[in-house]
């Protein structure tokens, strides 16, 4: 296991955090949540840039506080800020790389560089949300790390852009079996294509982990009115939701429904739908 994060907690005057999750190897985990959901917090938690108030991380089997420069080679990072000065240009951080990783390959950083459209030459400041975006993403995988911590890398980008690098992140994947991703995004897709497995934190707490496959596969939204719902068998019902017509309810086994109740209408699952209904909704 590469990631393990044990009842971690961190507490502001309008926010706390706590949670547990892991990271298996061979694995792209994904973690979903609103804005303000805790999503940063976690990821500078994992890389020891804020102090925790309890609970433990361990990376790759180590207190994430004690992790050797060696160690620190194989993890590959973008978060919201920049790693470099806006002043730099891709060229100057590609000797900086050079001079800090022994696995940098500084000729391969060049030809993604110019396969992704990132002038070497121009300062930082000078490019664009989405050309940023690609830079910091070409700079985690260019040491060849053995596992991503990936702050919305997609951020910024087109749909041209956003595949190019889930590409990126699939091939890297597939070089090493050992290696694992830690992604959080907003564009729900990216997710859906891209990940084994999904975290979601609302309000710093861990509230879904559900196999990806599985959400898309077995998870649905019904939609009854109050008759229906009354009748409704309620074990397999997630989360409910009033509405004006009666009811939407998130479940996790849609096809029962579908067989034991084909009056009520029942809608296959997305990634946004378990969001909005885990947030919006009650439980039973």
């Amino acid at each position: 296991m590469l990631l393990e994060i044990k009842d971690i907690k961190k507490q502001y005057k309008k926010f706390n955090l706590h949670c547990s999750m892991e990271v298996m190897e061979g694995r792209i985990t994904g973690l979903i949540g609103q804005n303000g959901a805790g999503k940063s917090t976690t990821f500078k938690a994992i890389l020891n840039l804020i102090h925790l108030d309890g609970g433990e991380i361990l990376l790759f089997g180590k207190d994430h506080r004690k992790l050797t420069t060696q160690d620190r080679e194989k993890i590959g990072v973008v978060l919201s800020e920049g790693n470099f000065s806006e002043r730099m240009t891709p060229r100057e951080c590609a000797q900086v790389l050079n001079s800090l990783y022994q696995k940098f390959d500084i000729q391969n950083f060049y030809e993604r560089c110019e396969k992704m459209g990132v002038a070497l030459n121009k300062q930082i400041k000078e490019f664009s949300t989405g050309m940023q975006a690609k830079l910091k993403i070409l700079i985690a995988l260019s040491h060849q790390a053995d596992f991503l911590i990936l702050d919305e890398p997609t951020a910024g980008l087109d749909v041209v852009a956003r595949g190019e690098v889930l590409n990126l992140l699939r091939e890297y994947m597939e070089q090493e079996e050992e290696r694992a991703i830690l992604i959080s995004s907003h564009i729900s897709s990216d997710l859906e294509g891209l990940c084994d497995d999904l975290y979601m934190i609302h309000q710093g707490k861990i509230v879904l982990h559900e196999e990806t496959d599985r959400i898309l596969s077995e998870y649905g939204v019904l939609k009854v009115e109050e008759k229906q719902y009354q009748r409704l068998e309620k074990k397999y019902l997630i989360r409910v939701k009033k509405e004006s017509f009666g009811y939407c309810c998130l479940t996790n086994e849609r096809q029962f429904y579908m067989e034991n109740y084909p009056g009520i209408v029942t809608e296959k699952g997305s990634i946004d739908e378990v969001i909005e209904m885990m947030i919006q909704g009650g439980t039973v």
